[in-house]
């Protein structure tokens, strides 16, 4: 080694004669050594170790899940006792149930005693669409409002049964105000062209008139009285049930017995031809807001 190279290494800095490795490398702006990632990286080790801690210490207790309470358990305690007054494991006779029916209303107000029943048909099938009426013997307790879209001679006819709006323009004048001021509407056949443009809103509110309802009909004094007296329109929905109001649940028993006669007596013979097997798979009884009981047919 000559003089002048052993002079420049003397002169160069002790760093640059010993290098040491730095054991924190800069931190870079991005990637898996940028400072998010590092410290994602960090929290993720500290994590795996209170979780080994965990398994290791077994004298710590797992906590129960809480377990959720029942329906029925959720319910007023109005309604717990009512519950306890049914035999969910027995099917009542109908006279049995019209009996019991009364016992079962957890509210203070006059409750609907409601009729249940799911049939073993296909509403998507046009014979097994099952739609019908039926005059309630003892009527339905509920005052029903009646309209009547007809003109003329019928129009006083409508009046003297007792028709409470009478009318084309009377009718008119509430469809264009978007105001149903009435549970039924009723028409002669004559008039049904001029209601189609009213159609789509008065159909979803089952207030379009149907002769299968018996509110099409050239009989206006008949169709007016029987509707006020109780008349009730069923249909069944798409999952082939029935929901029909039978009643109040201060009626006496043999007033339920006689109008729930009457509702099971109509649907069975609705029965369609093309259903061979059971056509009522199950029928309960119960008011607007208490528990079912279930039918014995």
């Amino acid at each position: 080694m000559t003089d002048k190279s052993k002079q420049k290494q003397d002169q160069q800095p002790a760093e640059t004669k010993n290098p040491v490795k730095n054991e924190n490398p800069a931190v870079a702006k991005a990637g898996k050594r940028s400072s998010k990632s590092l410290a994602e990286a960090r929290a993720k080790q500290a994590k795996k170790a209170r979780l080994l801690e965990n398994k290791e210490d077994t004298n710590t207790p797992i906590p129960k899940p809480k377990q959720t309470r029942s329906l029925l358990e959720r319910r007023s305690k109005s309604y717990r006792d009512i519950y306890k007054l049914i035999d969910k494991s027995k099917t009542y006779e109908l006279k049995e149930a019209s009996q019991l029916i009364s016992k079962t209303n957890p509210v203070k107000f006059d409750a609907t005693v409601e009729l249940h029943v799911h049939l073993n048909v296909d509403p998507k099938q046009s014979d097994q669409n099952i739609r019908d009426s039926v005059l309630l013997p003892e009527g339905s307790g509920k005052e029903v409002r009646v309209a009547v879209f007809v003109s003329g001679d019928d129009a006083k006819t409508a009046v003297d049964a007792g028709a409470d709006l009478v009318g084309e323009n009377e009718v008119i004048k509430e469809l264009e105000a978007g105001s149903y001021s009435f549970d039924i509407l009723i028409s002669t056949p004559s008039q049904m062209p001029k209601l189609g443009k009213y159609a789509r809103a008065l159909g979803p509110r089952g207030l379009m008139p149907n002769p299968k309802s018996g509110s099409v009909t050239n009989d206006i004094a008949k169709a007016v009285s029987e509707a006020k007296s109780g008349r009730v329109e069923y249909r069944v929905d798409s999952g082939g049930n029935l929901h029909i109001p039978i009643g109040k649940v201060s009626f006496a028993p043999t007033k339920i017995l006689n109008n729930l006669t009457a509702v099971l007596n109509s649907i069975k013979s609705n029965k369609p031809a093309s259903v061979k097997s059971t056509y009522v798979l199950s029928a309960y009884l119960s008011t607007s807001m208490g528990p079912s009981i279930r039918l014995a047919l």
